[in-house]
């Protein structure tokens, strides 16, 4: 009969052994991908990449344009998203403990923060393509901003959670109204963890594909219309990987380079901001 400590020290063992192999099969794949992507792309990383147009196959081009336009409607869809989400994620934490209406909306930003981005694509490109008849930069920026908008909503919630009491309480004590409370209580309390929820937000959007192929679709020339269809890096880099041409699938490997480290870049900044905002409270 083995003694129970014996047993547990075993047990514990045996579990903490299986959670290295799971973290070391992970990053495993994680390095190998990021390596892969480093030695197929970094060749294609060169000034005419940032200053010339998409070119046609065989010819010398860059990306510019896929890169202003994907810059554009990120932009605009963070713009856009960002009010809606914290003024939607304060009123679920200050105002919507009582009533229907906050758990309901609590309900419908989960399901959108969990939806597959196509079908957002397919739904912008049911109400707003379909209806004006052709793609648009502005189709690309409001299917954008709808997978802006939950992520902010949820960690907008979360952060003004984490703001003791005391202070509004404190606050009301001396007489202050319910939205200054907010503005400069609880707001400024979590401003570092609201600033994470926008930066997660921006690098979500930067690599999405499938609802930017249904709605602003793609532009080979250089356009700031955005009531026309636009380039974007996501879907130029779709199109050049499944391309035959060798040119072509460099500047795919190069552009995929740039935007998961601009991504990654991102989420660390993310991260920073977040620890902060913990060490804070």
């Amino acid at each position: 009969m083995i003694p129970i400590y014996t047993r547990r020290r075993i047990t514990n063992a045996f579990n903490l052994a299986m959670a290295m192999f799971a973290m070391a099969f992970g990053l495993f794949w994680l390095i190998w991908i990021l390596s892969v992507l480093i030695i197929k792309g970094i060749n294609g990383i060169d000034l005419a990449m940032f200053t010339q147009m998409t070119p046609p196959p065989g010819s010398d081009g860059g990306l510019l344009n896929a890169i202003v336009g994907s810059l554009i409607m990120a932009t605009t869809a963070t713009l856009i998203g960002t009010p809606v989400g914290i003024m939607a994620g304060t009123y679920l934490a200050e105002f919507g403990q009582r009533g229907w209406l906050a758990p309901t909306t609590r309900f419908i930003n989960d399901i959108l923060l969990s939806a597959p981005s196509i079908v957002i694509g397919l739904f912008i490109y049911e109400v707003y393509v379909v209806t004006v008849g052709h793609f648009s930069g502005w189709a690309g920026t409001l299917a954008l901003s709808l997978i802006v908008i939950p992520v902010v909503v949820r960690t907008t919630e979360d952060m003004l959670r984490l703001v003791p009491n005391s202070l509004r309480e404190a606050a009301a004590a001396l007489g202050a109204p319910q939205w200054k409370i907010v503005v400069l209580i609880t707001w400024r309390a979590s401003q570092s963890g609201m600033l994470t929820g926008i930066l997660l937000a921006i690098a979500r959007i930067s690599g999405e594909t499938a609802p930017l192929l249904f709605t602003a679709l793609n532009n080979q020339f250089w356009s700031m219309d955005m009531n026309a269809p636009m380039a974007n890096l996501p879907v130029v880099i779709f199109q050049f990987a499944m391309s035959p041409y060798s040119d072509w699938q460099q500047l795919a490997w190069a552009g995929a380079l740039l935007i998961t480290f601009s991504v990654l870049t991102l989420n660390i900044l993310a991260r920073t901001l977040f620890r902060k905002s913990e060490l804070a409270n």
